[in-house]
């Protein structure tokens, strides 16, 4: 079973890049952004300086975003667990960049690409899933789908445009 829009979101623990244990649900977020997204997928990559963005834009008003990279490092080393935290400490990230190896967390989620976003709200259900924006590349759109998402949410909106298509690379799953 996979998550649909409107779906309560059980909380998880995975490790970040240093193998610090963190959660989905903090009592302080008004809002919370999981990121399926990896290191290698061009998608990914172009999207990343946006997502980052809107870590910082939204920290202010208490959203916080959780990159988990779900890819197989056995099949695909550029996204292990050492070459996610080179990432991290050379500052690339603006939110905890966590490993879910055993995909666990990516399977419950029905994530399909990297990167596939999704937006829980603070009472814990699923509020958008999709892209960013409309064009990986275009860094104008500024992940406008993810912004209007977010900002109907911390409104207590009903999300505008809830789903969208995810764009990018498949999930590199375990055999």
């Amino acid at each position: 079973m996979t998550l649909a829009l409107n779906d309560s979101v059980e909380d998880f623990t995975l490790p970040d890049t240093d193998g610090n244990p963190i959660s989905l649900a903090p009592a302080d977020a008004t809002a919370t952004v999981v990121v399926f997204t990896c290191n290698h997928c061009p998608y990914a990559l172009a999207w990343h300086d946006r997502l980052n963005d809107v870590a910082r834009d939204f920290a202010r008003r208490d959203v916080r975003l959780l990159y988990i990279n779900p890819n197989d490092a056995d099949r695909y080393p550029g996204d292990s667990r050492e070459a996610m935290k080179a990432r991290v400490d050379d500052g690339a990230f603006a939110a905890p960049y966590l490993h879910d190896e055993s995909q666990t967390v990516a399977r419950a989620w029905g994530a399909r690409t990297t990167p596939d976003v999704f937006v829980v709200s603070r009472d814990g259900v699923l509020a958008y899933r999709g892209a960013p924006d409309a064009d990986h590349g275009d860094p104008q759109l500024r992940a406008q789908w993810l912004r209007s998402a977010l900002d109907d949410v911390l409104a207590g909106d009903a999300v505008t445009k809830p789903e969208t298509e995810p764009v990018g690379c498949s999930i590199k799953w375990r055999p």
